[in-house]
């Protein structure tokens, strides 16, 4: 079965040898010493390797269950929850006022990676209720964030987002559950949702759900949407909980993958909600939800490509087929070990240079999280909600494409479930769609967040991209990371510019190239990425380091991106430039 080792010495490398946390003046970043974070990330591994990761398989194989009203989670899964929330770690980054511990957003995304990859489906409660408590603490009264934050906080009480319908999706303004407001300022929810991850269990006493209704005789579509807090059970002034509330669960869904999460069909039949936020601005309200979510579901496309390349490599050094084409390496068995072969190497290498690039991305972007929110950053704030839908969408597209090379490292064995190499799979697909599907972030991104304030923000990508070149293009050692980020740049400024000269007179021409827009975005991020962490292992050699193989591994990884990955810049932007035309060109019938 399938084994998990929390990155620990990866991240102490990204955290304080590239992005240099302890060194900025982010309120609360002084206290990120590579001692503290050291420490926490250890026994953060800890406990995703010894109690997370052995329950994983039995979550995929149990699944969770419902009977008689209840819904049951798989074997195991209570006593974990009990561990993680007596460890505090459910609160890691939130307010010490509601119980939390305050750290920085970026200490809990780099532990988040290591919950997600030893069990993506059992920290998907807590990761839920994160994003539910963000939502009510960015938009809720002071009432509700005492009544419902110190719960939620300390996970005795779970949360949801309920945004979904049978018959909408994306289109939210087509929703049909209706809020009819009451005398004394409460609403009654009626309606269905569906795919409601965490939607109900039994590990908590109580579930926060968050739903999305309009209220009668609002405004039509979209502008018509409220968000509204509607407790599974009703919460008496003392803080006791009272009365089952009109909310029930009609079933589990049945799913390809992430079966240790209970993602429910959540049925509401004048149900007592309370308004969060302003009438009529509930996609505002919930959109402090979903970008947080936008962020964990790109974190568990590498988390699963991590959990998976773990398990292939070992594969490839013990399996024996064949020998090597330059001679036997290994003359005392029947055949050399899979890793000998350079196409198990050239799969290896896009799963280790892809999990290790999007990682630090991934912490690049906390930080720019922690300097929007603790320093009030606007500059920050703006390049963040452009890097979102690349976040989301790139890292999970590529996240699963990984598990499926690491399956095929297996051979015939990854196909079978005997391995566990298929769950891995199983469950990194779905990220590729909740939390708005991959087409959706691509269309978010061109259609949105690239005229957003202007241009603004992606204008200071670029920059930022420009002026790490400049300012290292004479560095000893930097030339062969410099020159191709700064090709892979200029592919990503041509597609831009193809947008602004084509995007107005035909739109099509722009939302066609939407999706190899996204993955061009991507693959520079990682690439400035892969330069980033190069000077930094360089500096590192050059100053004596003790441990040589980590630094020169990093750098022979970084060249592989580089050279074999970066160059799908070209591409994607060839693509782009084609236009909208080939696509569009078929009548509906002739499909």
């Amino acid at each position: 079965m399938p084994t998990y080792t929390a990155p620990t010495k990866d991240m102490q490398f990204i955290l304080h040898d590239v992005l240099k946390i302890a060194d900025s003046d982010v309120p609360g970043y002084s206290d990120l010493e590579s001692d503290f974070t050291g420490a926490v990330l250890e026994e953060a591994g800890k406990i995703s390797s010894e109690v997370l990761q052995p329950l994983n398989a039995i979550g995929d194989t149990e699944g969770c269950t419902f009977e008689n009203g209840v819904v049951r989670t798989p074997t195991g899964f209570k006593d974990a929850f009990e561990q993680m929330k007596a460890g505090g770690w459910t609160g890691l980054d939130m307010p010490e006022q509601y119980g939390g511990q305050n750290m920085p957003y970026v200490l809990g995304t780099a532990v988040g990676e290591m919950f997600s990859a030893a069990n993506q489906a059992f920290v998907m409660y807590q990761g839920l209720t994160h994003g539910a408590a963000s939502a009510i603490l960015a938009h809720g009264t002071d009432e509700q964030k005492d009544t419902y934050l110190p719960k939620m906080v300390s996970c005795e009480w779970t949360g949801t987002m309920n945004l979904t319908e049978p018959h909408c999706g994306t289109d939210l303004g087509m929703m049909r559950t209706k809020a009819e407001p009451q005398g004394d300022g409460s609403y009654k929810i009626s309606g269905q949702k569906i795919f409601i991850s965490s939607g109900d269990h039994d590990m908590a006493d109580n579930i926060v759900h968050l739903v999305l209704a309009k209220i009668t005789g609002g405004p039509e579509g979209i502008k018509g949407v409220s968000l509204f807090i509607v407790p599974k059970f009703h919460v008496k002034e003392d803080g006791s909980l009272g009365a089952r509330n009109g909310v029930s669960v009609g079933k589990i869904e049945e799913k390809m993958g992430i079966h240790g999460n209970s993602t429910c069909v959540m049925d509401y039949d004048e149900a007592t909600g309370y308004l969060l936020g302003d009438e009529h601005k509930g996609m505002r309200a919930m959109f402090t939800m979903m970008n947080e979510a936008r962020l964990g579901v790109g974190m568990q496309g590498v988390s699963q490509a991590e959990a998976a390349y773990q398990n292939a490599v070992e594969y490839a050094k013990d399996r024996l087929q064949g020998r090597d084409v330059t001679g036997t390496k290994n003359p005392d068995g029947p055949a050399d070990p899979l890793i000998v072969h350079p196409d198990i190497r050239r799969n290896l290498m896009d799963q280790k240079s892809f999990t290790e690039g999007a990682r630090a991305f991934l912490l690049w972007g906390a930080t720019l999280i922690d300097q929007a929110h603790r320093s009030e950053d606007k500059d920050a704030d703006g390049l963040i909600s452009l890097m979102t839908p690349v976040i989301k969408g790139f890292l999970s597209d590529e996240g699963y494409d990984m598990t499926v090379q690491a399956q095929q490292v297996y051979g015939g064995h990854g196909y079978i479930e005997e391995w566990g190499m298929s769950q891995f799979t199983r469950d990194a697909r779905i990220a590729m769609i909740y939390e708005g599907a991959n087409g959706v972030q691509a269309l978010d991104l061109v259609g949105r967040k690239l005229a957003q304030d202007g241009g603004k923000h992606v204008m200071a990508f670029f920059d930022l991209v420009k002026t790490f070149c400049k300012d290292n293009a004479e560095v000893d050692g930097m030339a062969e990371f410099v020159t191709p980020l700064k090709t892979a740049s200029k592919d990503l400024q041509g597609a831009s510019m193809y947008f602004m000269q084509n995007g107005m007179t035909n739109p099509n021409n722009a939302l066609a190239g939407s999706y190899d827009f996204m993955h061009l975005f991507g693959h520079v991020c990682l690439g400035l990425m892969w330069a980033r962490m190069a000077k930094a292992s360089l500096e590192a050699l050059a100053n004596g380091t003790s441990d040589r193989a980590f630094h020169e591994t990093k750098l022979t990884t970084a060249r592989f991106y580089m050279a074999r990955r970066l160059p799908m810049t070209a591409t994607h932007l060839a693509r782009i430039n084609t236009g909208a035309d080939t696509i569009m060109a078929l009548d509906a019938a002739n499909f």
